[in-house]
């Protein structure tokens, strides 16, 4: 009867049926990266005490212009676009952790496949990226 009915409403509804395995694939894929990327989500708490220690290096992956909107107080600002030439700044912060974001994420887990790729032994990233850094109305600075 279940069976029936499945291949009637994909019959009736072709696109809704695509674009909802569409959407499951998307986030398959995305959780499968994240899992083998090598690098540990934060919350914004979580990412407030590593600032808040001193000891962990942060790198805002936007552009120059979304960074001088506003961005975490003492984060690096190395977009994505010429990330490769910048990379060599960091080399003496392999053995520190490094924490790389971005507005939601998603460009934070190309950088930390290049990091993970060089050598860097401590990467998290910040889950939600600034968006989730602003509702949980954590400070941001714009200089």
């Amino acid at each position: 009867m279940f069976m029936q009915q499945l291949i009637e409403f994909m019959g009736n509804h072709p696109l809704l049926f695509v674009a909802f395995f569409a959407t499951l694939g998307m986030l398959i894929f995305t959780e499968y990266n994240r899992f083998f990327s090598g690098t540990s989500g934060l919350t914004p708490y979580a990412a407030t005490q590593l600032l808040n220690d001193g000891e962990a290096v942060f790198v805002d992956v936007r552009d120059d212009a979304e960074f001088k909107n506003g961005h975490i107080k003492g984060a690096r600002n190395m977009p994505v676009r010429s990330f490769d030439q910048q990379l060599h700044t960091l080399e003496k912060f392999k053995e520190k952790p490094v924490v790389v974001y971005c507005d939601n994420g998603m460009r934070t887990q190309r950088i930390s496949a290049k990091l993970k790729k060089q050598g860097f032994t401590d990467l998290n990233t910040i889950t939600g990226g600034l968006t989730a850094w602003e509702k949980a109305n954590l400070p941001l600075v714009n200089k």
